[in-house]
C-alpha cells in the first residue's frame, strides 16, 4: 500500500494551540506528515527560520505515534515543494469563514499547478478558532497575556523576545 503523506505548510511564527491541535488531528489521518516551514520574510517574522523549525520539531515530537513527522524549512512555490516531499494532500486549518474564502482560491490556483495532490481542510478546534499568530504577537507586544494561545515554551519564548 502506498504511503499516505501530507504537508502542512505555514509560518508559523509563533505556533499556536490552533497550529498543535491541527497537527494532532492530522496524524491520525497520514503515515507521514511533513510540517513545511515558510520563508517568507515578507511577513516579517518574529523568529527566524531556523527558530521556527526548531520549536515545531520540539513541539510536535510527542505527536508522532505511528506517524512520521517531518519538520522541514522551505522557499518558492508550495506546489512545488509538495511535490519535493512527495505529498498526496496538503493540510489547512480553517478558522472562519474568511479563511474559506482566500483558501478556496489558492485550491484553485493548486489544482491548476497540480490536479494530484488534493487539498484538506480541517476545522480548527472552536476554543482555538480566533487563535492567528499575527494576533498572538500583538498581545503579547502590548502587554496581553498570550497563555491560552500559545503552547508554555512558546509563551516564554515570544515574551522573550518583546523584553529586548
Amino acid at each position: 500500500m502506498k504511503e499516505r503523506v501530507a504537508l502542512y505548510p505555514g509560518t508559523f511564527d509563533p505556533l499556536t494551540n490552533g497550529h498543535i491541535d491541527i497537527v494532532r488531528r492530522a496524524v491520525k489521518l497520514y503515515d507521514k506528515l511533513v510540517i513545511g516551514i515558510a520563508r517568507n520574510e515578507d511577513k516579517r517574522p518574529l523568529f527566524s527560520l531556523d527558530e521556527r523549525v526548531e520549536m515545531a520539531l520540539d513541539l510536535t515530537r510527542e505527536y508522532t505515534g505511528e506517524t512520521v513527522i517531518e519538520v522541514r524549512p522551505f522557499s518558492g512555490l508550495l506546489m512545488h515543494f509538495a511535490e519535493e516531499v512527495g505529498a498526496g494532500s496538503i493540510i489547512r486549518g480553517l478558522r472562519a469563514v474568511s479563511d474559506f474564502e482566500y483558501e478556496f482560491q489558492m485550491v484553485g490556483m493548486n489544482q491548476r499547478l497540480n490536479p494530484d495532490i488534493e487539498t484538506v481542510f480541517l476545522m480548527a478546534d472552536p476554543r482555538h478558532q480566533a487563535i492567528a499568530s499575527r494576533l498572538v504577537k500583538e498581545i503579547a507586544r502590548l502587554g496581553g497575556d498570550i497563555t491560552a494561545f500559545v503552547p508554555p515554551a512558546i509563551k516564554s519564548r515570544v515574551l522573550e523576545r518583546f523584553a529586548k
